[in-house]
This record gives C-alpha cells, structure tokens and sequence, in this order.
C-alpha cells in the first residue's frame, strides 16, 4: 500500500486522532508523529506546563511552528491538536501538504473519553462538557471545510477507524 504524501488528523480532543494515527501508520508502513508529543519532546515540559507558563496564545505559537514544519514531511501520519485549525496559517499548510481527515466524534463521546485524564488544560475550569461543547460550535465548521475525508469515530474501536482510512487512500 502506497501513502499519497502525507495524512493529517484533526478533530477535537478524545476523537482518537493518537491511537488512529499510530494504527494507521502501522497499516501504511510509515512514520506516525504527534504533535503534542513533538512539542512536549523540544520543550521538555507537558502541554499542560507550557498552558500555565505561556498561556494558550504561547501554546499555539508553538503548535504553528511544529506544524509547519512536520507537515513539510513527506509520507507521515500527523496527529494535530484539536485546536490546530483555529489558526488560518496552520489549515493552508495542512490543505496544501496532504490528506486531511477530520475523525468526528460527539461531545459525548469525547467528555466520555477525557473525563479521567488530566492533561488536557482546556478542560481544568469550568464544566468540562460546556467547555467541550463551547469548543465545538467554534472548531466544528472548521473541520469540517479542512477535511478532505471525514470519519466518525463514535463507538468505534481504533483499528475500524484505521482500516477505514487505509482504504480510502488505497483506493486513491
């Protein structure tokens, strides 16, 4: 199975764009990089860290500069924060440089997957589900003009996500 170029993950936060991302590169015998993980590699310090010390507007300035440059990549699977499609910079480099996917999920599914976790620092005032919902209604039309191919995620378990994807660019 050949990549074509690169593919991009977005969508919000407990969608699976992680755990696809690695699956997917496993199908596809390629690279998977995170973001997040990219960003918490150079820094030596958590997102949640850099929130606090930074800000969210520090954070993103970190985000655009990792995109930017990890999209320039050839045939890699990119999970992207959820908020990577906030900044116009990031969603013409991610349209220009590859496939994106948008892995949509409800706000239920999502508060239902990061209700336990504790490093995601959008989620630390407030209710978290508003919070989750708030940032929906904002990123969802987002997403959704970005995505080349969208796929719901909803109930699903990683490797039917994964394999839904590979076929697609298969079938390309």
């Amino acid at each position: 199975m050949s990549t074509p170029g690169s593919i991009f993950l977005i969508g919000p936060m407990g969608a699976g764009k992680s755990a696809v991302g690695r699956q997917l590169a496993r199908l596809l015998k390629t690279d998977f990089v995170d973001a997040d993980e990219e960003i918490e590699n150079r820094t030596g310090v958590d997102i949640p860290y850099i929130f606090e010390k930074e800000g969210e507007q520090g954070f993103r300035d970190r985000e655009s500069r990792v995109v930017d440059e990890l999209s320039q990549r050839q045939g890699i699977v990119l999970a992207t924060g959820g908020g990577v499609v906030m900044r116009e910079e990031n969603r013409r480099c991610l349209a220009a440089r590859g496939l994106v996917v948008y892995l949509q999920t409800s706000v239920e599914q999502q508060w239902q997957r990061t209700s336990k976790g504790r490093h995601r620092p959008l989620l630390h005032h407030g209710d978290p589900k508003a919070v989750l919902q708030d940032l929906m209604d904002k990123r969802e039309p987002l997403y959704k003009d970005l995505a080349d191919l969208i796929v719901d995620t909803d109930g699903r378990k990683v490797g039917s996500v994964a394999a839904e994807i590979a076929r697609h660019v298969d079938g390309e």
